[in-house]
């Protein structure tokens, strides 16, 4: 049994797939060095301050989140370009608890743990609808596959993996309202540039679902 994907656009030869991939990886880049940071800080002993004493409050959920979506985002990111081959299945069968640690530790965060300076309702809401949204992608998809219904395991799979790379885009959101700006957004206009970094990845894995795969046969 053999599954075959259609490329991204871009993707037809294998210096474009690695293109498309090196992009991918290099727009987690932000968001996966400053766990990283995060990281070293939990478990170096940092002092309390006012941006750090909710995660040295609940270490565990937060070192899930940022160790599950970092290799979520940087393997997910072989995923894409070229066709489905053996290896294809092997890494999905990891990235799919990664996917579901990173959504599932982030909504536990939410709810659960006190909000940061500059948060605010709008942001949880986002927060809570986004990360609904990526963890019932990654169960419909593997519900999807598990039918042999290999079209919309690749839909839910890149909306989830979309919705799981929204911090690298919101570090371009805010750096760019920073250009323009020049001085820090409010806490609407933040919860709008966070919640914009989600909804332009969405639209954009919408966009690749609709315009560049559908219709298009899968051979199983």
């Amino acid at each position: 049994m053999t599954y075959e994907s259609t490329p991204l656009p871009g993707s037809g030869r294998s210096g474009s797939a690695w293109s498309v991939r090196t992009g991918l990886i290099a727009l987690g880049c932000v968001p996966i060095l400053a766990g990283a940071v995060r990281l070293a800080e939990l478990g170096g002993g940092a002092g309390v301050t006012p941006d750090n004493a909710r995660f040295l409050a609940t270490p565990l959920p937060v070192t899930l989140h940022i160790v599950g979506a970092s290799l979520y985002t940087l393997l997910g990111a072989f995923q894409f370009g070229g066709r489905w081959r053996p290896r294809h299945r092997v890494l999905g069968r990891a990235l799919v608890p990664l996917g579901l640690v990173a959504a599932l530790s982030g909504l536990w965060l939410t709810l659960f743990s006190a909000l940061p300076p500059g948060d605010g309702g709008l942001l949880t809401a986002f927060r809570l609808g986004f990360g609904t949204v990526m963890a019932g992608s990654l169960v419909l998809g593997v519900a999807a596959v598990l039918r042999r219904d290999v079209p919309r395991h690749r839909a839910w799979m890149a909306r989830a993996y979309a919705l799981g790379l929204g911090a690298g885009s919101q570090a371009v959101t805010q750096a760019l309202w920073l250009l323009v700006a020049a001085a820090p957004p409010d806490e609407t206009g933040r919860a709008l540039l966070l919640g914009a970094g989600w909804a332009v990845n969405l639209a954009v894995a919408e966009w690749i679902i609709r315009r560049r795969w559908a219709g298009r046969p899968v051979r199983v």
